[in-house]
């Protein structure tokens, strides 16, 4: 089925040109006008990560005219494995700035705009203005709803995508002819409900899978061939080689956005329905009690990541562990208990488990930030793992 194509054509198709995109001119469809809608198109994407990095190559090799690129984060090492627009010469530098790099060896005649910022509620509207299409590569909740109502307002269609370890997930939210975010998943979930890309990893080539239909949507979109994926989400999962398709429809009982909300993800410090409440112990307050010999802390992280960094004094008990009830090796007699993970979140699993088994004079804790909280704000350096 053929839909309007969002883009109109550019009026200028360079003779030098005709060669560089010779695969696209003879495809039904696409053909000549439907590449300079592509050479005419405005395209934003919201992170220059895993998702970001195929998206943009993709873009840029297309021909995109204008690409916008939004990320306030550097390059660090753990980063390449993945993000394949990096390189070593990168790291420490603006991420943003490896896609203007690209752009300019692979097709100079592409505008890369580097923003070196993060999304927020200041800039979100007046971005989504100038662009025709925002294609969402962000791995936080609060960017993605952020993201969504964004484009609501504006009436900007937006590509989203998601990673988890070895899954992904992809959907159009064209908010000019069918439903959004919210209309799938109402509500933004709690902030530790799934835990990110850093503490649960994600399997490398997949962000290529995704990335590539993320930017197959787009070109879709722009040149108006095919039928995209609005209305429906499409789960890849990379172990069965196994692929769904979804459909989901507006919630006829759903508000329209018309103005955006708070996107501050939910706190990791609120009582869980547990025997114990989940409490968060800052870096400053454990410094304190390590002095004084006051606590036991407990590392439930792999070995490897231990040998990377660890804290001074931990005992090493591995989450797997935990569940299995290993738990019961903790000193029943120690007063306090300060489990920690990298950044936080499965500290507070192992807190949850722990709360039904040891007494009820042991104060259990979990570590805001976790090890990497702790080595900067101890050792005044950044760990990237």
């Amino acid at each position: 089925m053929t839909r309007p194509a969002l883009c109109e054509p550019a009026t200028d198709f360079e003779a030098g040109a005709l060669a560089r995109y010779s695969r696209h001119l003879t495809l039904p469809g696409v053909g000549e006008e439907g590449q300079r809608r592509i050479l005419n198109a405005k395209v934003l994407i919201i992170g220059a990560g895993g998702l970001g990095s195929p998206i943009a190559s993709y873009l840029i090799a297309a021909g995109i005219g204008h690409i916008g690129v939004l990320d306030d984060d550097s390059v660090e090492i753990s980063n390449l494995q993945r993000q394949i627009i990096h390189r070593e010469t990168d790291i420490g530098n603006p991420k943003v700035h490896s896609v203007a790099r690209i752009a300019l060896e692979h097709n100079s005649d592409v505008k890369v705009e580097a923003i070196d910022q993060k999304l927020s509620k200041d800039n979100a509207i007046e971005l989504f203005t100038d662009y025709d299409l925002v294609i969402d590569g962000s791995d936080n909740f609060a960017t993605r709803y952020l993201a969504s109502d964004a484009a609501e307002i504006t009436g900007t269609p937006l590509i989203w995508g998601t990673l988890y370890q070895f899954s992904g997930q992809v959907s159009v939210f064209d908010p000019r002819t069918g439903p959004m975010l919210r209309d799938l998943f109402p509500e933004i979930p709690d902030a530790d409900s799934v835990p990110s890309c850093a503490e649960g990893g994600v399997f490398g080539a997949l962000c290529g899978v995704v990335g590539s239909v993320m930017s197959t949507e787009a070109l879709k979109l722009i040149t108006g061939v095919g039928e995209t994926l609005s209305g429906k989400l499409w789960l890849y999962d990379a172990l069965s080689a196994s692929v769904r398709t979804l459909g989901f429809s507006l919630d006829p009982q759903r508000t329209k956005v018309t103005e955006l909300g708070d996107y501050q993800p939910v706190a990791c410090t609120v009582e869980k329905a547990v025997e114990k409440p989940v409490a968060q112990l800052e870096v400053t307050a454990l410094q304190s009690m390590l002095q004084e010999q006051e606590v036991l802390l407990v590392d439930v992280r792999e070995g490897w990541e231990r040998d990377i960094v660890a804290i001074p004094g931990s005992i090493h008990l591995p989450l797997a562990k935990v569940r299995d009830e290993a738990v019961h090796t903790i000193p029943a007699e120690a007063p306090s208990v300060v489990m920690v993970c990298k950044t936080g979140v499965r500290s507070q699993q192992a807190v949850e488990i722990a709360a039904k088994v040891l007494p009820e004079s042991c104060r259990l804790y979990s570590l805001a930030g976790g090890t990497l909280a702790w080595h900067l704000q101890v050792e005044g350096e950044k760990i990237s793992y």
